[in-house]
């Protein structure tokens, strides 16, 4: 199976916000309310907001494609206002890494954190960090095969009305 990776465009905000809403949904459902999860989702992935990150020259996302289709995505930035703590160095938050269900398992997540980790290294990024839910063991695994640690800080991220605390984790290249 080949996968490619390339740069999502503000054209692709449609599959973007049909992937996205997707992957977060089959992520997080059962730990909040119906009634919460479609709230969020409408908030923070309908195509206006997609739209101004995907125009916001700042951000990164890129698509992985497998048969020109989209599988799984990544967005990255530099972005300092939710950890304050990490302004001591030149940092990059992982703001998010899907991948459609039927394709996990199968490489695609790692190759897209190989291509967050190339990118941090070659714009010489002290340190990448990303939040991750506390109860999300599988991702946790995965973030600790590439040798992120839990940085001692945690942050609230409710979905709708549903109390959730994500985990910091950070590497340091």
């Amino acid at each position: 199976m080949e996968i490619n990776i390339r740069r999502v465009t503000i054209d692709d905000v449609s599959a973007l916000s049909v992937i996205a809403r997707q992957t977060f949904y089959d992520t997080f459902t059962g730990t909040c309310t119906e009634a919460d999860m479609q709230s969020f989702l409408d908030q923070f992935y309908n195509k206006e907001q997609l739209s101004r990150e995907l125009l916001d020259h700042e951000t990164f996302c890129f698509f992985a494609e497998v048969d020109a289709g989209p599988v799984a995505y990544l967005h990255f930035r530099e972005d300092y206002k939710n950890f304050p703590e990490i302004k001591k160095w030149k940092a990059l938050e992982l703001k998010r890494l899907y991948v459609v269900k039927e394709f996990h398992g199968k490489g695609i997540a790692q190759k897209l954190m190989d291509f967050i980790l190339n990118f941090a290294a070659e714009k010489k990024y002290e340190v990448v960090w990303l939040g991750v839910w506390e109860h999300n063991l599988r991702a946790q695994k995965f973030y600790e095969k590439y040798g992120f640690v839990n940085s001692g800080h945690t942050h609230d991220f409710p979905i709708g009305g549903t109390p959730q605390t994500d985990i910091w984790l950070w590497k340091f290249l």
